[in-house]
Order: C-alpha cells, then sequence, then structure tokens
C-alpha cells in the first residue's frame, strides 16, 4: 500500500476481519482486487457494506480498497460497513454522532456458539433411537 491512501479503519463481523483503506475520489470499491459487483454479487450485501457511506451522503465522493478475509459473504459485508465508518471518523469527526445513532460504530458481537461434546452442534443432541 502506498501512503496516497489517507483514512483507515479495520473492522470486524463474525470470523470477518476487513481492512478498509479511504481516499478523495470518484467512487471506485475494490475488495481483494475485484470489483465491487464482481465479489459482492447479491444487491442487499452491497447496500449493507455502504451504508454509513449513504448516511452522510458521500457515496460517489471517495476511493475505496479493502482487504477482507474470513467468515462468508455477510460477515465480510458487516466488517466492510464497520471499517468504512472508522475510516470515516478519520475524515471528520464530527460525524460521529450521526454514525454512532444508527449504530454503524458498534462492533456486532454475535458469535458462533462452540459445540459441546455429546452433542452434534452447539445445541442439538444426536437423534435418539426408540428401540
Amino acid at each position: 500500500m502506498e501512503n496516497k491512501w489517507l483514512y483507515y479503519g479495520t473492522g470486524r463481523r463474525k470470523t470477518a476481519v476487513a481492512r478498509v483503506w479511504m481516499k478523495p475520489g470518484e467512487g471506485n470499491i475494490v475488495v481483494n482486487k475485484r470489483s465491487f459487483e464482481d465479489y459482492f454479487p447479491r444487491e442487499i450485501w452491497r447496500t449493507h457494506a455502504l451504508e454509513p457511506l449513504r448516511e452522510i451522503g458521500k457515496e460517489r465522493e471517495f476511493d475505496i480498497y479493502v482487504n477482507v478475509k474470513g467468515g462468508g459473504l455477510s460477515g465480510q459485508a458487516g466488517a466492510i460497513r464497520l471499517g468504512i465508518a472508522r475510516a470515516l471518523l478519520q475524515y471528520d469527526p464530527e460525524l460521529r454522532p450521526a454514525l454512532k445513532k444508527k449504530g454503524y460504530l458498534t462492533r456486532d458481537p454475535r458469535m458462533k456458539e462452540r459445540k459441546k461434546y455429546g452433542r452434534m452442534k452447539a445445541r442439538r443432541l444426536y437423534q435418539s433411537s426408540k428401540r
């Protein structure tokens, strides 16, 4: 990464971790060296990831480069959302009340519950036989 990327934010959701770099530009978004539309085929994931930009009305004012790993596409979209919100705070700390009110700065703590011994999954029991 070159130093031309001005604002940075780290986002996490489930097991996904996203590193987000932003700079003023014309709205180009690259995720893991692929285009945003190519990486997230579903519109709901794209919408979810860009909610903080839409909230402040600067959807087409930043070029964004994202490196994301872990989890599935839904968790990655949530991680990118938190990373973008944190990078926006570096851009303008005055945006904090607006982003916080909508919950974009809150790290979603929900994780998958661990599997317990004697069970199929975290809570699901093995099927009992009648005979």
